[in-house]
């Protein structure tokens, strides 16, 4: 039997929690706080202690993101489902996410808990800092390509010719544009971080949810990639699709969201062709394995060496190869994709050696319906 002297106290477990924390009876009132639910909830607090349940109702309730997504239908789910049930809050200008659940006590006796999160926004912070600095580099880039078209088209000599006020003016149209595609970029991003950071992902992602027949999907998907993929001044556009193959099984479809899906392997295949030389393919497969559908996107470029390997899903992380700290990018594409490949249920890894190449693969509930034919498309 344990020494007393060596169990720690109840209190002091929840007090080093960082978490914050309340309990409630089944009358309602608040049997139990920590000191994380004291410094979120401050004076708020001593109203809870006096009303108990319903004054934290009152509170927890106001301003909620999702008006439908009450602590009280979060409070029954939980105890009819037996699980802990999520829901969203504001609070201070920002959204705290909660957790109910039914707990119950040594005297047979059901609580409820309701547990706080504390948010944490520095990853947000970070990629505003970054999205602002980008959005006026971009402006200032745009506004001053845009003059130098204006004094081209307004210095033009009698014996200049179309074709040479064409040259000079598309040169600079294709720098504006990738700024402006730079910035959309990263726009996009904001709002994928953000569904991340407040717990949006999960719900998007079921709310999109349909049966995706991966044949036409993807053929339609790559003939995007031009559109998508440039974002340096340099890059031949029109290289992009032509480095990609595509090997897809007869009758493979996917439960998914098209939206997620797509950005997915967008970032996937934006990332095997800028990290690899122009001359070398890239593939994307498609197969079934067993009840879930397996895509592989392969390319012959730079690899990641092997203590690069963590920071791969990180956020805000690149590999500190020479070739690849010399492209464009934000070490964030990957780690968006992660969570949104897991919130399809599914699951994404690599396999790299350097200098030879890399696999990303990643895996998705197939439909049903979906037929057992095995024929390469």
């Amino acid at each position: 039997m344990t020494p007393f002297s060596r169990t720690p106290d109840l209190q002091a477990i929840l007090d080093g929690m960082g978490q914050g924390i309340l309990a409630f009876s089944p009358e309602g009132k608040l049997v139990l706080e920590n000191l994380t639910a004291r410094a979120m909830l401050g004076t708020d607090l001593n109203v809870i202690r006096q009303a108990g349940w319903s004054a934290a109702v009152v509170l927890f309730n106001q301003q909620l993101p999702d008006p439908k997504h009450t602590l009280e239908s979060a409070r029954n789910q939980a105890l009819t489902l037996g699980r802990p049930t999520r829901f969203r809050t504001y609070r201070a200008g920002e959204v705290l996410p909660c957790w109910v659940s039914g707990v119950p006590g040594s005297d047979g006796v059901l609580y409820t808990m309701l547990t706080m999160e504390q948010p944490d926004w520095q990853p947000v912070t970070e990629i505003l800092e970054r999205f602002n600095d980008e959005l006026r580099t971009s402006i200032e880039s745009a506004s001053g390509h845009v003059r130098l078209v204006a004094q081209v088209l307004n210095g033009r000599k009698p014996t200049d010719t179309p074709d040479q006020l064409a040259k000079r003016v598309t040169g600079f149209a294709r720098l504006v544009d990738v700024q402006m595609l730079r910035s959309t970029r990263l726009m996009t991003m904001v709002e994928r971080l953000s569904a991340v950071r407040v717990g949006l992902l999960r719900e998007q992602v079921r709310a999109g949810r349909r049966r995706i027949g991966l044949g036409t999907f993807l053929e339609d998907m790559i003939e995007t990639v031009n559109r998508t993929l440039p974002v340096d001044p340099e890059t031949e556009v029109s290289d992009a699709r032509s480095r990609i193959t595509l090997k897809v099984e007869d009758g493979l479809a996917v439960e998914a969201s098209p939206v997620h899906l797509t950005r997915v392997l967008h970032d996937i295949l934006a990332n095997a062709i800028m990290y690899s030389m122009r001359a070398t393919g890239v593939r994307l497969a498609a197969f079934r394995k067993a009840s879930i559908v397996q895509l592989d996107i392969t390319d012959e470029g730079y690899g990641i060496r092997d203590g690069e390997r963590e920071r791969v899903f990180a956020p805000f992380q690149r590999a500190r190869q020479p070739q690849i700290m010399g492209e464009f990018g934000y070490g964030l594409s990957l780690y968006l994709c992660k969570h949104e490949v897991e919130a399809m249920g599914g699951r994404i890894w690599f396999d790299s050696t350097e200098g030879a190449g890399t696999v990303f693969s990643l895996t998705l509930p197939s439909a049903a319906g979906s037929s057992s034919g095995s024929t390469p498309a």
